[in-house]
């Protein structure tokens, strides 16, 4: 279990991309462009771990036993977070990024680390209550109702395809991004804005 904390305590240190931005040490495009670079350096770093073979004790923490010859979590991660800054608006981008930086080792840790095919009931509503809460405070109330739940659903339910599992660092942000734009899109003012309070 200590590894696991650890583990997610280094995915928690992602909060600090949209931390960057608010406390205005770094414009949108600024930002865009460190996530860009930070996203070469995880690339050179998965083809050497892969590629050339080269096994650096910081896999030990960066990786679980499955992605030992598949692409890392870290770098889907890194991967995802970069995409939706560079695609979606900051009201957009930033709870999607914070979903996956807060939801998921939250998730992570009452769901005990421990790969299942889906996750325990409990511990979705947690992921769910986590990322509506993240995400109330950027966008309209049932926007981000559905952006949670799209985050929800990715956490949930790993699917895996030709035996690589298909990981949640990657379609947390993504899943929740793309939703919460449709909706924005999509849904009248007026439907966007419903809440439990009228």
């Amino acid at each position: 279990m200590d590894d696991e904390i650890e583990r997610r305590l280094i995915h928690a240190s992602g909060i600090f991309a949209p931390l960057s931005y608010w406390l205005g040490v770094l414009t949108w495009q600024q930002l865009g462009y460190a996530l860009v670079a930070g996203s070469v350096v995880v690339l050179f770093l998965e083809i050497v771990r892969l590629i050339v073979g080269l096994d650096w004790k910081i896999y030990d923490d960066l990786t679980r036993e499955y992605e030992k010859d598949n692409l890392a979590g870290y770098a889907l991660y890194v991967w995802g977070v970069t995409a939706v800054a560079l695609v979606f608006e900051p009201r957009i981008a930033i709870p999607a990024m914070l979903m996956l930086s807060i939801g998921d080792p939250i998730s992570g840790i009452l769901g005990s680390g421990e790969l299942r095919a889906a996750k325990q009931a409990y511990v979705l509503l947690a992921m769910f209550g986590v990322c509506l809460f993240i995400a109330v405070w950027s966008v309209p109330f049932l926007v981000a109702v559905c952006g949670a739940l799209a985050a929800t659903i990715a956490d949930g339910v790993k699917p895996v395809i030709a035996g690589y599992v298909i990981d949640d660092n990657l379609t947390i942000p993504l899943g929740s991004a793309v939703t919460m734009y449709l909706a924005l899109t999509y849904l009248p003012s007026a439907v966007q804005n419903l809440s439990f309070l009228l």
